[in-house]
């Protein structure tokens, strides 16, 4: 089959996008009803102190209507934080519970059997969302102060950790770092059915003034075996992370090839007075190639993430850091990977800005959503903003683009779609088989619904009314009257569509 290409693939460069593009190549005309587009929330754990004041059945209810807000406000992928802080909100043999979870680490939920994030997986994929499972992989302590599990693998090897500021990291210079990240991702991805693994701005901490970063041991250690030489310090730390996150994705892959790996950048990749050649943006602020030694283009290009997410939280005409010209430059400079735009949410509506940002993203040929910060204040309607997405930009369904640099294809059209009538129920039903382990059957499907003289066109996201993984559709009620043409496709996991089988029916 296929798909057992994938991981070959996943690895191949598209360079789709030259540096000599012209201009009208990189704008497209917006669409303001696309049907496909990423509409991703970040869901942070790291700092909250309102799950470990919940007991398992009131976390349930919490994370369920968590995910149904968000559902009706048009998002359609959560990325939740599972890892924060070298602990899990997950059971896990090689990490101890988060404190963030249960107010102490290591201490597990009330409820033995109650896994928040196999819950929080099924309540997205029962609403047609994805999840993102989202890792910081260096942090052990935000704050130095705070105590470990005794079951923590820093008890084991405190030689394999560093303190900076006042916190604490795994040295990311330290090959067996690296592994045991590894193996922790390896895990989530083996367990678990996440759409995507996500990884945000914290690679190398936000540098100290005046404080250089304690990687002494490490560097005198591996750096010269690995051909840098002394004055080559900021090459070797851009070296260990390109190191880990091509490792990460060979993980993925070799685990669940259908299983993205996506990041959230800084950002600045690179100021344009840093670089020789000018490419960098017309910014002047911390980047991530001198700053955080992220080399978030060298990762593109090479394929070893899946969707490039970088955080655009400026201010249109920002004097150091425009959104505009932000946007402009990662969608020039993106090679036809999957790029969507961090939209930050307060600063947006302090300015009234976020449907001119979201209107600027969608007019670049390259960028195909946006990703919320800071999630809680749509759950919160903050200053209305669920309300306004509802009404505006979200105003009709979308679906998540498909992934196509993985897999190009189509699912099998949907088979033997049929109405079915009880003494209380009417709905459409139709044949499927699942299999778990090949991405390119079905995972989902999608409910269209037309009026009786309207045409099937399935490019029209205002006619989608449910994404679901059940082979069902509970049809309404409207006094038997009314005539209507639905129409159902099937997904499969790399988010590609298969034909649509349609069916008249009467409600």
């Amino acid at each position: 089959m296929n798909y057992f290409r994938i991981t070959l693939i996943a690895f191949t460069a598209l360079l789709v996008l030259s540096c000599g593009a012209s201009r009208q190549s990189l704008i497209r005309t917006v669409d303001t009803s696309l049907k496909h587009e990423f509409r991703g929330v970040w869901v942070q754990t790291v700092g909250q102190s309102r799950y470990q004041q919940m007991n398992s059945a009131a976390m349930k209810h919490y994370l369920s209507e968590m995910v149904r807000k968000f559902d009706e406000a048009g998002i359609n992928a959560l990325i939740f934080q599972v890892r924060p802080e070298a602990d899990t909100f997950y059971p896990s043999d090689l990490e101890p519970w988060s404190r963030f979870l249960t107010g102490v680490q290591g201490k597990s939920p009330d409820d033995p059997s109650f896994d928040p994030l196999a819950f929080l997986i099924e309540e997205c994929h029962k609403r047609g969302m994805e999840l993102h499972a989202w890792l910081n992989p260096y942090r052990v302590k935000t704050n130095i102060n705070n105590p470990l599990a005794p079951s923590h693998i820093y008890w084991k090897y405190p030689e394999r950790f560093v303190q900076y500021g006042n916190q604490l990291f795994f040295d990311p210079g330290l090959p067996e770092n690296r592994s045991f990240i590894c193996q922790v991702v390896r895990d989530i991805v083996s367990r678990y059915d996440v759409d995507a693994v996500h990884m945000d701005d914290y690679f190398y901490p936000y540098p100290i003034a005046g404080t250089p970063f304690p990687d002494d041991n490490s560097f005198n250690a591996y750096a010269g075996s690995q051909g840098f030489s002394a004055g080559q310090r900021a090459d070797w730390r851009r070296n260990n992370v390109n190191l880990l996150i091509q490792q990460l994705k060979y993980t993925i892959a070799g685990t669940k090839p259908w299983v993205r790996f996506g990041v959230s950048p800084f950002g600045i990749y690179r100021n344009k007075r840093n670089t020789p050649d000018g490419s960098g943006s017309d910014t002047n602020g911390l980047e991530n190639y001198g700053d955080l030694y992220a080399d978030i283009k060298l990762w593109v290009e090479k394929g070893w993430i899946d969707y490039n997410l970088p955080q655009l939280y400026w201010e249109i005409g920002h004097e150091r850091a425009d959104y505009t010209t932000l946007l402009q430059w990662w969608n020039a400079n993106n090679f036809g990977q999957p790029l969507y735009i961090g939209q930050d949410l307060q600063r947006s509506m302090d300015k009234n800005e976020l449907d001119e940002k979201i209107r600027q993203s969608r007019e670049m040929s390259f960028v195909h959503g946006s990703c919320f910060w800071y999630g809680y204040l749509i759950l919160e309607n903050s200053g209305g903003i669920a309300d306004a997405l509802k009404a505006g930009a979200h105003r009709a369904k979308a679906l998540i683009p498909a992934y196509t640099h993985l897999h190009k294809g189509r699912p099998v059209k949907v088979k033997k779609l049929t109405q079915i009538f009880t003494e209380d129920m009417h709905f459409l039903a139709w044949e499927h088989r699942r299999q778990p382990q090949n991405p390119e059957t079905a995972r989902q499907f999608v409910i269209y619904r037309f009026s009786a003289n309207e045409k099937v066109d399935l490019d029209r996201a205002e006619n989608i009314v449910a994404v679901t993984p059940d082979n069902f559709y509970v049809l309404p009620y409207e006094g038997g009257g009314n005539k209507y043409t639905y129409a159902v496709t099937a997904l499969d996991a790399f988010k590609n569509e298969g034909k649509a089988a349609k069916i008249k029916v009467k409600l």
